[in-house]
């Protein structure tokens, strides 16, 4: 058996390494595997589903990387070549990803994709605009039907979905083009604005058109008087070399061409939202009654769910922590044993415990891709700062006297690190790598914001659909995983540390 070396670079290698291998999936080797992508929004979910139907039934496996979040992240994948189909709107490719370049209308986007790999593919058959609404009632007591009229309401209260608040042909463009003086404006998720609105925290919020919930909580749609939003036209966008992979994967897709419009789609929405239905199961009555294909939407029960989101969550704890442990130990050690340059090592893992974690996730997309490298990554790093502080804290600490007595033996450094030193100090170290568990354990949910699983997919889910019960199949497993892997430690702490270091009496 080879010897593993030690040091940084190899643990390094090592996380990479078992990251990919815990991410990567493979088809039967006789089906072609095709990966479809889909945003963080329902009808983009529901979307995927219908798209991965026409997959099934045409012989493919499948491969569905749901609620990825925002548009950037889901076309960067596209791009990379880590998944090849998601489906996507005319006005967002022109107002947010070839913004810049002044691309506009269907020929022009066509180009624009074909240079970057992708191809323009089916086009759905209807649009799903961007517009603003209010509670009818207090629009009507406002006098409000356009947006132009909100600027004589400048203490109205706007909440915005947080890609509205930055996108080219969202608030920065919206408040210039009507001169809007609303300073009471804030960002957060698209759901959670409905139900703010329902509940008057919010005057105003930007729609999907589509929405079901548009209905449901009778707002006023209001009127876009100045022609602000463009067209949306609900497309698929599949990689150039899709066919050559799967040969007849775009013919099976290209039967959505004009098959879904709008009222149809709302009522998809609407199974999904308001009558919470499976996306899986909604896809499938769809294909059977517009398309005539007997699509089988596989029913996993709870626990069924609940067993792979905790392997999944189990999976980037373990990776993660692993080399966490593996690179902080030896930074603990050489901050307690230099000093100077261990004040530079405890002010870097610092710094990067200060990182807000939805940005470090985002800031590993383009270098390790979308699924479990990235969160492993970053949970790597937010390990990184409990252990190596306890380490140092538990070295440092020894006593003077007992360092004497361990340099009177004779011992070499090396031998007296190992059997005097860690020892001493490895209650504290054991709590350092305890604390660095558990909040793994709880920031490993945020990682399925990028497709990484776990714990945190119910969760997301969940709140899109505004279904308690999904929200609590995420949320107490992680609290109970916690709560177990905290409890494990007790039980090591036993094992590891003398029992002559430990507050309770041997036994």
């Amino acid at each position: 058996m080879t010897r593993r070396r030690p040091g940084a670079a190899v643990a390094g290698r090592a996380v990479l390494a078992l990251a990919l291998g815990f991410a990567a999936c493979s088809a039967p080797p006789d089906r072609a595997l095709v990966r479809i992508g889909s945003k963080s929004f329902t009808e983009s979910v529901v979307l995927a589903e219908i798209a991965a139907a026409l997959l099934r039934d045409a012989g493919f496996a499948v491969e569905h990387r749901r609620e990825l979040g925002g548009t950037r992240i889901v076309w960067n994948a596209l791009r990379r070549g880590e998944i090849d189909v998601y489906p996507e709107y005319s006005g967002t490719l022109e107002q947010e990803v070839f913004a810049a370049g002044g691309v506009r209308g269907l020929d022009a986007l066509r180009g624009a994709l074909g240079a970057q790999g992708i191809r323009l593919g089916a086009s759905l058959g209807f649009e799903d605009r961007y517009a603003l609404g209010m509670r009818e009632p207090v629009a009507e007591r406002l006098r409000i039907r356009r947006i132009s009229d909100l600027r004589e309401h400048p203490a109205l209260r706007f909440g915005f979905t947080n890609e509205f608040m930055q996108r080219a042909d969202g608030w920065p463009s919206l408040r210039a083009r009507y001169a809007l003086p609303q300073s009471d404006v804030r960002g957060l998720d698209h759901d959670l604005a409905y139900r703010a609105l329902a509940a008057g925290t919010l005057d105003v919020a930007d729609l999907y058109s589509t929405d079901a919930d548009i209905a449901y909580y009778g707002l006023r749609v209001l009127e876009d008087d100045l022609g602000h939003f463009p067209e949306y036209a609900a497309l698929l966008l599949w990689r150039a070399d899709l066919e050559a992979r799967a040969p007849g994967a775009t013919s099976a897709l290209a039967r959505l061409e004009a098959a879904i419009d709008a009222a149809a789609m709302i009522r998809l929405n609407a199974r999904v939202k308001l009558d919470r239905e499976q996306e899986a199961q909604v896809a499938a009555d769809f294909v059977a009654a517009r398309l005539g294909i007997e699509a089988r939407a596989t029913r996993e029960g709870r626990a069924g769910r609940i067993a792979r989101a905790g392997l999944d969550h189990l999976g980037l704890v373990v990776t993660s922590l692993a080399a966490a442990i593996a690179v902080a130990l030896p930074l603990g050690i050489f901050a307690a044993k230099r000093p100077r340059a261990g004040a530079v090592v405890l002010a870097v893992v610092g710094v990067l415990q200060t990182i807000p974690t939805l940005a470090l996730l985002v800031f590993m997309i383009p270098l390790l891709g979308i699924g479990a490298p990235p969160a492993i990554a970053a949970l790597f790093l937010y390990g990184l700062l409990p252990i190596v502080r306890n380490v140092h804290a538990g070295l440092h600490d020894i006593p003077s006297a007992l360092r004497e007595s361990a340099e009177a033996l004779g011992l070499p450094p090396a031998r007296r690190l190992w059997w005097i030193e860690l020892p001493l100090a490895s209650r504290a170290i054991l709590a350092g790598v305890k604390t660095s568990a558990v909040i793994n354990v709880g920031t490993a949910t945020l990682g399925a914001l990028i497709g990484a699983g776990g714990f945190g997919q119910a969760i997301l889910t969940g709140i899109r659909r505004d279904d308690l019960g999904l929200i609590l199949e995420g949320a107490v497993p992680a609290a109970l995983l916690a709560l177990a892997v905290q409890a494990a430690f007790d039980l090591v702490e036993r094992w590891i540390v003398p029992a002559g270091l430990r507050h309770e009496p041997p036994r």
